[in-house]
């Protein structure tokens, strides 16, 4: 989940003016947590407190003001709360990492992003991106190979993972449904060659920085099971005191045992 984190605070400051170069500053003094952040933590502490995703995520969204939430979202959270939008944006994906942790098999992993994604992003593109993203954490927690992570991708959600990332990287004009960054955020996991990398590749991607690198740290900590610790300890540093104490609690619950 730290590694999903990451990656939204590295990229928060590159999402309005991207970066196409690898070699870029991956801290900077406006770098901050965003909704992606806030959400994730919001799955983790619903799944720590055995609550309910929508409660959740609009508790946390409430508490946690100008962060950079879509307007869907916001409206939902401020006005509603109940009922879900039908949207396809990546908001689904992005908070889901705390899933492939917590369930115990690939059909929970489907059910409980499904679940997750529901609460507001009802449409099936919504839904089958965070299930995607969920899947590809858990395959790379139970230490499956790259290849089998993209050939399960493609065969479960019918996802193009065929393209190069160099070939990505020249054509790509970003976008915030699932369709036009799922996809994207797993090519830039699967052609890394650590957990830096993963992250400089999506975010060199440009488009959705913050999501893009989120969804691909989450995986990326999944795989390769370490993270730097000079990014540790900034993300850390960025991070509100109650954050922290609810990512360690979910850590040892559901990811150092």
């Amino acid at each position: 989940m730290i590694g999903a984190i990451a990656g939204d605070i590295i990229g928060s400051t590159y999402e309005i003016l991207n970066t196409k170069k690898k070699d870029f500053r991956l801290f900077r003094p406006m770098s901050r947590y965003t909704d992606d952040t806030v959400l994730t933590i919001a799955t983790a502490d619903c799944f720590l407190s055995d609550g309910n995703y929508g409660e959740y995520y609009r508790k946390y969204c409430i508490h946690n003001q100008m962060r950079g939430y879509g307007s869907r979202f916001y409206i939902w959270a401020l006005f509603n709360g109940k009922e879900p939008y039908n949207s396809m944006g990546n908001g689904s994906a992005m908070r889901i990492s705390p899933i492939g942790y917590v369930a115990n098999s690939l059909e929970e992993v489907m059910l409980l992003a499904s679940i997750s994604a529901s609460a507001t992003h009802n449409h099936p593109e919504g839904i089958k991106g965070a299930q995607a993203i969920a899947t590809a954490i858990y395959l790379s927690n139970h230490n499956s190979s790259k290849e089998e992570i993209k050939k399960h991708i493609e065969k479960e959600f019918a996802y193009d993972l065929s393209i190069s990332y160099e070939e990505l990287k020249k054509t790509y004009k970003g976008g915030g449904t699932c369709p036009l960054s799922v996809p994207q955020s797993i090519i830039s996991f699967l052609e890394s060659t650590d957990y830096e990398d993963a992250i400089r590749n999506a975010i060199s991607l440009g488009g959705d920085s913050d999501t893009l690198a989120c969804m691909t740290g989450g995986i990326a900590e999944a795989y390769y099971k370490e993270i730097p610790e000079y990014i540790l300890k900034k993300t850390y540093e960025k991070l509100p005191s109650k954050f922290v104490s609810i990512i360690n609690e979910f850590n040892q619950k559901y990811i150092q045992n």
